[in-house]
């Protein structure tokens, strides 16, 4: 199955948090998105491992995607070593994505950094021929780089170098992050609180999305960086 975009996140709920609506949107448009999450989310104060499964594929389900796959790296140790490089690139070069989301380059949590490093790292040596990396089935996969890496803002408030409209799918992106309901606050649910179990987490990522939407015109946006200068065809591309 080749992708249009595979988005990836440290834990699960981190792709519905960073760019749920771009995701939801480019279904609707059409298209192939898949969602890979790199560990469990094992050492988080609420959930346990099989909850935030089942949390993480109705997410899924409600933003549309292709396919969610967990890579199993460990929680709170994400390394940029060569095995973990191995097991993303395997999954670049499966699903052949054009466009890959990925983690914060600085961030609260380390995971998220690392992350950032250990994608960008991989999409790189993801191009290079003489890297010979087999499917799941034994047989060698050809070499494949994204052309695109964009990075999703997460918990630190960073200035975007892009920003997608997500008009019209901002409640979508809302309904993928309350699927996670172990971690987010709720009535039901509130013994434990967490930095994001708070009331005032939901409000503040609506506010931000509001907010970026504010800054080109519309009615809710989602930030990015880029690594790399972002090119465009022409300026007719800027209109939308």
């Amino acid at each position: 199955m080749k992708l249009d975009i595979l988005a990836f996140g440290s834990h699960p709920d981190d792709v519905e948090l960073g760019c749920g609506g771009t995701i939801a949107k480019s279904v609707a448009q059409g298209k192939s998105v898949g969602i890979i999450d790199l560990t469990r989310g094992e050492l988080s104060t609420k959930g346990s491992v099989p909850t935030r499964h089942i949390e993480a594929q109705k997410a899924a389900d409600i933003l549309g995607v292709q396919c969610r796959l967990n890579m199993e790296l460990e929680d709170g140790f994400i390394s940029n070593d060569k095995k973990s490089k191995f097991k993303v690139i395997q999954k670049i070069r499966q699903y052949k994505p054009n466009i890959v989301l990925s983690t914060a380059h600085r961030d609260r949590h380390i995971d998220h950094q690392n992350s950032n490093q250990l994608i960008h790292d991989s999409c790189f040596l993801s191009g290079l021929k003489k890297i010979e990396i087999p499917d799941d089935r034994g047989e060698s996969l050809t070499p494949w780089r994204p052309k695109i890496i964009l990075e999703y803002i997460q918990w630190n408030d960073i200035s975007p170098d892009i920003i997608i409209d997500i008009s019209g799918y901002l409640d979508v992106k809302v309904l993928s992050i309350k699927a996670h309901k172990s971690q987010f606050f709720n009535t039901k649910n509130n013994t434990i609180v967490t930095p994001i179990s708070k009331p005032n987490f939901l409000s503040s990522m609506e506010a931000r999305a509001i907010n970026f939407g504010r800054l080109v015109g519309t009615e809710a946006g989602e930030g990015y960086t880029s690594p790399q200068p972002l090119a465009i065809g022409d300026l007719n591309c800027l209109l939308f």
